[in-house]
């Protein structure tokens, strides 16, 4: 199959991109419901859930991304493989976020989100992926103790991400410093791999929901 040309970024505002992601009926795509849910937005190629649903079979594995080209690309790739732990969806996650996590497995464990885009100038912050309201809906999915990854190798975008979870009050940091030397699941993104190869930092953090009152 050819490798399809997609446009890096695209407007989350626009009206194009305003409808509520669908849920599919999930025993139609994975073969036991019950196992433990990861979720990761704006997963682009859907490469690192591939590697993880490999790597992990006793979870599910949900990839979100807005380029719809991608999507259909990811599921025909996990087709082809014949794996039945993991999905992949066309949408805005933050299009009315909290109906879409009420719509998802309850076995939701872990959330990542990984390199997105950084939106840089301050007018633009609006369309940056960690919005207090998706923050919020993660929050209120998640089982106590259920964790929360963040990278990107924009520091600002890390920092912006962190203080966004932060503010919430529901998640504590897993580690004492600020940003953490190796990622913790072992398995980096195509980006991930590549500020590797050109020696760049990568400004990560891991939390865990304790849902203070």
């Amino acid at each position: 199959m050819a490798r399809v040309r997609i446009r890096q970024h695209v407007n989350p505002l626009s009206q194009k991109y305003r409808q509520v992601l669908a849920c599919p009926d999930w025993a139609t795509v994975y073969d036991d419901v019950r196992r433990p849910l990861h979720l990761d937005i704006g997963c682009a190629r859907g490469r690192f859930p591939l590697k993880m649903a490999q790597q992990h079979p006793d979870w599910n594995f949900l990839g979100v991304e807005i380029r719809q080209p991608l999507v259909l690309e990811a599921n025909e790739t996990g087709d082809r493989l014949g794996l039945q732990n993991l999905h992949y969806l066309f949408g805005n996650i933050n299009v009315e976020p909290e109906k879409f996590f009420s719509a998802l497995p309850p076995t939701l464990q872990r959330v990542s989100i990984q390199f997105p885009d950084p939106w840089f100038k301050q007018r633009h912050n609006k369309r940056r992926v960690a919005q207090p309201e998706l923050v919020t809906a993660i929050a209120n999915a998640l089982p106590p103790g259920g964790e929360v990854l963040l990278q990107s190798d924009v520091e600002p975008v890390a920092q912006d991400m962190r203080e966004r979870f932060a503010e919430n009050g529901n998640f504590s940091f897993t580690h004492d410093t600020p940003w953490l030397a190796e990622n913790p699941l072992g398995v980096p993104t195509e980006r991930e791999i590549a500020c590797f190869n050109l020696h760049r930092p990568v400004y990560r953090c891991l939390l865990q929901l304790q849902r203070i009152p």
